[in-house]
């Protein structure tokens, strides 16, 4: 064990100090971590409530199309009272339920259908690309 003098004359051995300096890095790591986990946190409950709105201004945009659809429905036929009511449906749903609802219900789908939820994700991923390859 190694003795010596700071500036001020106090004398130190090199083993507390180590165990000292250990325990403060040790601190720190853990504030940065509490930190990090808050920031991260705080972002999640950001990001969900702008989840929330844009499900709710979807909803409304879905049930302006079906209303739409069914006040010009006469003019065309039974086929638009038929998407108008799909989108009625749809509308509703996305209105009652929230996120970790609609991941349920994903999740549900894709155990009971892998096959087509796997083609499914296939051709999403295709035009996705597509697209991005377009915009370049």
């Amino acid at each position: 064990m190694d003795n010596y003098n700071d500036p001020t004359g106090q004398n130190f051995n090199s083993e507390s100090t180590g165990t000292g300096t250990a325990a403060r890095m040790k601190e720190q790591v853990s504030e940065k971590a509490s930190d990090i986990k808050d920031r991260v946190s705080d972002l999640g409950r950001r990001t969900v409530d702008r989840m929330e709105q844009s499900r709710q201004s979807a909803a409304s945009a879905l049930d302006q199309t079906a209303s739409t659809l069914h006040s010009s429905g006469n003019k065309l036929s039974s086929a638009a009272h038929t998407a108008a009511d799909s989108l009625q449906s749809t509308a509703d749903y996305v209105r009652r339920t929230d996120l970790r609802g609609m991941m349920g219900d994903v999740q549900g789908l894709v155990k009971r259908y892998p096959g087509q939820s796997l083609a499914a994700a296939a051709i999403v991923g295709f035009l996705v690309a597509r697209g991005l390859r377009s915009n370049d």
